[in-house]
């Protein structure tokens, strides 16, 4: 009879389980034992802002699987006859004689197993800035379920008014606003120019006016030179500057680190990113020990660079792939990661996909082109909303490099079409004729992403010159006198407008009214209107009659991130 592989899996969050559930699928007779040090498996961490929020009461339900059953040990064993231990710390491998040392953080009581496959998911530990005050009482992190519950209590209580959440990342993001759902005043502290970085700054501003728009304070460029406390709790946040913010919490959300102690203890190669180096198998430099999720590095599909990628969605697919690959032998591969990833910011959404301009410039790719284009998500009487995205595409060969998407629509379907648009390895060609789904409940007739292609393919062709809000924003402040011309309609300007000096000419009117604007055909002429498509239009009258510096400024009013008079 043959001999009964024995898999033993390190970490029981994300990557681990899959990797468990996915070796038990391929190989019923194998024997697979999870050791996982926490109380509890298989969290939905993504989730818990969402549940310190109050999007939902039920704590189980971020332990449950879709049918509502708790993911324990038991329900481990019984469903999947997976060993699941938990409060078991893997304290050693000896990697030579394929043994794994572990003992219960309850009892104490230690123990020690063979193994033929081994496969580490140790996941990652929370950032905490070496700054005076850091022990106070009431600062936390959100990346365990404990840290969870204390949020959550903390929102139910109603006793916290003040808090600041230090970085102004994803989770420092969605935390903010599952403070601020519980009346609590929020501080957002980030020590770069702006938030989510994963942005370009013009779309991250966006993001960040509509955090204000929410009674959140945001404060860019300044970091956290120590907290301040009275009898050990903490009381202020004293920044870089000098100015203190008063609050009884703060949540330090700064980012993560791969947690590879028991792989660097075994001897495993660690990557330059501080994560361990896998293969495309997810094996390790030991061809019997496998790593996935947070605590491993992975390729960038665009550039072929190692990158930090701590994705809850990667963790589960790397966790399938090592989890085949330890039963049948290498036969399956994750090919990487184009950092796809979203969050929600109040009722706005942002997300990206592949490169931003300033990571293309960074890695200095020779000859990228970019386009901003605004547009509802699905036609105005279906309620439809807005969406600002960037595209930027390599100039000679329009190959589609990366895609960022923020507002209120469906950003969730811009950024997952774009996704599939770079692994594709499609141009934007490809995507000016796409065939994507249409009825109006779900989409305009030209659906968002395909409206941006065209404007790309628009400005690729050279049939329009496109400017950005920031290079109009410079030129003004280096009192440059472009002649800016808002082509909507009066009702529209009363209601918004930019005040920078614009004339107000309806493109409905612009054929009659050309005697209007400078006469000297050669001076800069920015057209301009609600999202650009009458700009567009407003520059093609423009060139038709002789006007030969004319430019569109893209994404038009509602993608101007600076403030406006009114």
């Amino acid at each position: 009879m043959e001999k009964r592989k024995k898999i033993v899996v390190v970490g029981g969050s994300a990557a681990g389980p899959k990797a468990a559930a996915k070796a038990r699928r391929i190989d019923s007779n194998a024997e697979v034992i999870m050791l996982q040090k926490n109380a509890e498996l298989s969290m939905a961490s993504c989730g818990y802002p969402y549940y310190v929020g109050g999007f939902f009461d039920n704590r189980d339900m971020l332990l449950s699987n879709p049918a509502g059953i708790t993911r324990d040990p038991v329900y481990f064993k019984n469903a999947k006859d997976i060993d699941a231990r938990v409060n078991t710390e893997v304290t050693a491998v000896d990697k030579n004689r394929h043994m794994v040392f572990f003992r219960n953080t309850i009892t104490g009581e230690t123990g020690e197993m063979t193994y033929d496959k081994l496969i580490i998911a140790t996941g990652a530990t929370p950032l905490m800035p070496p700054i005076p005050g850091i022990e106070l009482e009431g600062i936390t992190t959100l990346q365990s379920l404990q840290d969870a519950d204390f949020l959550r209590k903390i929102g139910d209580d109603g006793e916290v008014k003040k808090a600041v959440i230090v970085g102004g990342g994803l989770i420092g993001v969605e935390t903010s606003e599952a403070l601020q759902l519980a009346d609590i005043e929020i501080t957002i502290i980030e020590l770069v120019p702006q938030l989510l970085t994963f942005l370009d700054w013009e779309l991250a501003k966006l993001v960040e006016n509509h955090v204000r728009s929410k009674g959140a304070n945001v404060i860019t460029d300044n970091g956290v030179a120590a907290f301040l406390g009275k009898d050990g709790k903490l009381t202020a946040v004293k920044l870089r500057n000098g100015t203190e913010s008063p609050c009884e919490l703060a949540v330090v959300a700064i980012g993560v680190r791969p947690n590879v102690k028991l792989a660097r203890d075994i001897g495993l190669t660690i990557g330059a990113t501080g994560g361990i180096e896998v293969n495309a198998y997810m094996q390790t430099s030991d061809p019997d020990i496998y790593a996935v999720g947070d605590c491993v590095e992975s390729v960038n599909r665009l550039t072929g660079k190692k990158v930090f990628a701590p994705y809850g969605d990667l963790a589960n697919l790397q966790g399938r792939v090592a989890g085949e690959n330890a039963v049948l032998g290498n036969c399956v591969t994750f090919p990487g990661t184009i950092q796809t990833g979203i969050c929600k910011v109040f009722d706005y959404a942002a997300g990206s996909t592949g490169l931003s301009e300033f990571t293309a410039k960074r890695l200095e790719y020779p000859d990228i082109i970019t386009v901003i284009n605004a547009s509802l998500d699905k036609p105005g009487f279906m309620g439809g909303k807005l969406l600002v995205t960037k595209l930027v595409a390599d100039r000679k060969t329009g190959k589609i490099l990366g895609a960022q998407c923020v507002g209120p629509g469906n950003v969730a379907k811009q950024i997952a079409q774009w996704s599939m648009a770079i692994q594709g390895n499609l141009s934007v060609e490809d995507i000016v004729n796409a065939d994507l789904p249409y009825a109006p409940p779900y989409s305009l007739a030209i659906d968002h992403c395909i409206a941006t292609a065209h404007v790309m393919q628009n400005k690729m062709k050279g049939r329009m010159t496109g400017i950005s809000s920031m290079d109009v924003h410079q030129k003004l402040a280096n009192n440059e006198k472009p002649f800016l011309l808002d082509v909507r309609e009066p009702g529209e300007y009363r209601q918004m407008r930019l005040g920078v000096g614009e004339t107000l000419i309806p493109v409905g009117a612009l054929r009659s009214r050309l005697h209007e604007l400078p006469q000297d055909k050669n001076i800069e002429i920015i057209c301009f209107c609600q999202v650009a498509l009458r700009g567009y239009e407003a520059a093609l009258v423009l060139k038709h009659n002789g006007w030969k510096n004319v430019k569109v400024m893209e994404g038009g009013v509602a993608s101007w991130p600076f403030p406006r008079e009114k």
